[in-house]
């Protein structure tokens, strides 16, 4: 690995179908597109292989899950090394009996597995019930050398906390790669909607500064609802690529697939650290207080 060479990555904005297998065969069809048009590390959304199933607590669902390696692995591995491509694969892992996570498999491009992550942070909203179904994370959060980097992996809940961002960046991750499951609840998309959007670019952005790192975020498209009679959840797309100066390099429409493609430059990544030295300056003396749940008078 030449962590000072540039690479580019493909990030695959997506609908999803009832069927996994169909849902399989649309994201290697779109790993080929991105790979012809340069891509070298590709990421895919959050829970490709079926609808956002996680509208409704249902044990039934717990069927779409995987182990690893699974089905996802074993048609995208072999993928990954015809093309000579890296692969962010996320993953509805089956651990074991009645034990779950929201994972990824991060491809080599030898097709070689280069580890995998599983998701810290599990929400419990209207419409994401995630913890109904997943476990959370007890891997830590990691960075991963591959053939073009090292790239650090988070998954969507993750993105809004700045502490999964800076202990993935201190482990010299180059890039973060979001994979992400969000929308819009359509009763507050009028009212709530481009603030809330706006909030979800601006905090990803944020971590890019402060952390001195390229940022992905893989979001999927459509209007997608568990039952003919509810709501469900309009996905917003929006999948983008930020530099380390925040600067928002390539950004996909809100409703159609799509496939970004940007350039990842390591000298940029030394360039702005050197200009804004936030690592430098970081006072790890002090921040001994975050390990806490809250600090109140009685701490």
């Amino acid at each position: 690995m030449d962590t000072q060479q540039t690479y580019k990555v493909g990030l695959v904005q997506m609908a999803m179908s009832d069927d996994p297998q169909a849902n399989l065969d649309k994201a290697a069809d779109k790993i080929r597109q991105a790979a012809a048009r340069g891509a070298q590390v590709i990421c895919l959304p959050e829970l490709f292989r079926s609808p956002y199933f996680c509208q409704r607590e249902d044990a039934a669902l717990f069927d779409l899950a995987e182990p690893i390696p699974g089905p996802s692995t074993e048609r995208l591995a072999p993928l990954a090394s015809s093309l000579g491509v890296v692969l962010v694969v996320p993953v509805f892992e089956k651990r074991a009996v009645g034990l779950y996570h929201n994972s990824l498999v991060v491809i080599d491009a030898d097709g070689r597995t280069a580890g995998t992550y599983r998701k810290m942070h599990i929400p419990d909203d209207p419409c994401y019930y995630e913890k109904f179904y997943f476990t959370p994370g007890d891997l830590g959060f990691r960075a991963f050398d591959t053939r073009f980097g090292r790239i650090g992996t988070l998954i969507c809940w993750d993105q809004w906390y700045p502490e999964a961002a800076r202990v993935t960046a201190l482990q010299g991750a180059g890039i973060l790669f979001y994979p992400t499951a969000i929308g819009w609840h359509p009763s507050e998309k009028d009212t709530h909607g481009d603030a809330q959007r706006d909030a979800w670019r601006t905090v990803q952005r944020g971590h890019a500064i402060a952390n001195g790192v390229y940022v992905a975020a893989v979001n999927r498209i459509g209007h997608e609802k568990p039952a003919a009679r509810a709501d469900g959840i309009v996905f917003w797309g929006d999948s983008f690529l930020c530099d380390p100066f925040g600067r928002v390099l390539a950004e996909a429409s809100v409703d159609k697939e799509e496939t970004l493609i940007g350039e990842i430059d390591p000298a940029l990544i030394e360039e702005t650290r050197r200009g804004w030295p936030f690592l430098r300056d970081r006072r790890i003396d002090a921040y001994g207080p975050i390990t806490q749940r809250f600090l109140d008078e009685q701490s």
